[in-house]
């Protein structure tokens, strides 16, 4: 008899939701990476830092490593660039909720996580 299980801090669905949720991290990730790296040169240093948080975590994200960490990461560092740069104020808010909603929903079934702490079988023996 197997039983399954799965961790609860988020879910690994597979068919269109699992490919949803693969094209909505590459959504999240891309415009993060570029935004942050494009603005890397001649900002102040806690701005620089903010965005290799955003960069660093977006890449995580992008392959679907340590979703919530990364998602969380980036909502946290895109609400504090929206705070310190409000001309591309928008943008951030959207980056960020962005990476909260992809931490709350999960990375779905093709994602490194999903492939480390995705759905596994026990078997119990019977006596």
């Amino acid at each position: 008899m197997g039983l399954r299980m799965q961790r609860l801090f988020s879910t690994f669905p597979e068919g269109w939701p699992g490919t949803g949720l693969a094209f909505l991290r590459v959504v999240a990730a891309i415009p993060t990476v570029r935004q942050s790296l494009a603005r890397l040169v001649g900002v102040q240093p806690p701005v620089a830092t903010l965005e290799v948080v955003a960069a660093s975590a977006a890449l995580f994200l992008l392959v679907g490593l340590w979703t919530p960490v990364a998602g969380i990461a980036i909502g946290v560092a895109e609400s504090s660039l929206a705070v310190l740069d409000p001309a591309n104020q928008p943008m951030h808010v959207v980056l960020g909720a962005l990476g909260v909603a992809l931490a709350m929903l999960g990375p779905g079934a093709w994602s490194v996580d999903a492939r480390r702490f995705g759905r596994k079988r026990i078997h119990i023996p019977r006596r």
